[in-house]
């Protein structure tokens, strides 16, 4: 398990059927080890005051951890 669970990620792909964008951040919220692929993470993404906006299961490959050097942005969904 390459994400722990609860840890603040981020979206490394664009994920366009649930609106979110490489970058935005998430909660992983539970590991599913590979069966024949890759293993997946199930994810929460909150808004900016905290509500969630989905949850949803992506493989490892969609996220990516945060580091120092980076900010954080807020957008609209409405785009």
């Amino acid at each position: 398990m390459k994400y722990k669970l609860f840890q603040q990620v981020a979206l490394a792909k664009d994920i366009p059927e649930k609106k979110l964008r490489r970058g935005d951040l998430a909660t992983v919220v539970d590991y599913h080890p590979a069966q024949a692929g890759e293993p997946g993470y199930s994810i929460e993404v909150f808004n900016a005051v905290g509500d969630t906006i989905t949850v949803t299961v992506i493989p490892e490959s969609f996220l990516q951890e945060l580091t120092a050097d980076e900010i954080l942005h807020v957008r609209s969904l409405a785009r």
